[in-house]
């Protein structure tokens, strides 16, 4: 079986559209606002958390969230497309929450103003970030689902395959 196939091969039931739908579409929101509203959630955001390069990162981080966010949303690589966001929520949940549970900054990243800080505060601002690692984690462990174009291109495959037998 090919690398391909085997990234594209599932045997997750069909309701997982519903996971896809609900962590592609948050993905792709947020990196088209990046581009929308750059000073508040783009390359203005990263510079004030400490992210190196930020007029290059937030952009970059962008073209991640929307590629990747509509390749889950059609199930086409879907455990692919969710190699970089996983990677992404990680550095979120580095970068801007592990200063709020610590109450200042941490390495380069600066601690945002809030009301509170400790661990009710982080787990608080981290709800979303948490959903969309860990529904991200599940589409890279079950695959995009019986409702989605992998299955479908992974059986075309299939059928070519068993043809040429």
């Amino acid at each position: 079986m090919s690398s391909i196939r085997r990234l594209m091969t599932t045997t997750a039931p069909a309701p997982v559209i519903l996971i896809r739908i609900a962590v592609g579409a948050v993905f792709l929101s947020e990196g088209i606002q990046k581009f929308l509203f750059p000073n508040e959630l783009g390359a203005g955001r990263f510079a004030k958390i400490g992210i190196p390069a930020p007029e290059v990162m937030g952009p970059f981080v962008g073209i991640v969230e929307i590629v990747c966010g509509s390749l889950i949303i059609l199930g086409l690589l879907t455990r692919l497309a969710a190699i970089p966001l996983i990677n992404d929520m990680c550095v979120a949940l580095v970068s801007t929450k592990l200063p709020i549970l610590l109450g200042h900054g941490f390495w380069r990243f600066s601690v945002s103003k809030l009301s509170s800080y400790g661990f009710w505060s982080m787990a608080h601002e981290a709800r979303t970030d948490f959903a969309m690692l860990l529904g991200s984690m599940f589409l890279l462990i079950v695959g995009a689902g019986a409702w989605s174009l992998d299955t479908r291109l992974a059986a075309n495959k299939l059928q070519r395959d068993e043809k040429l037998r």
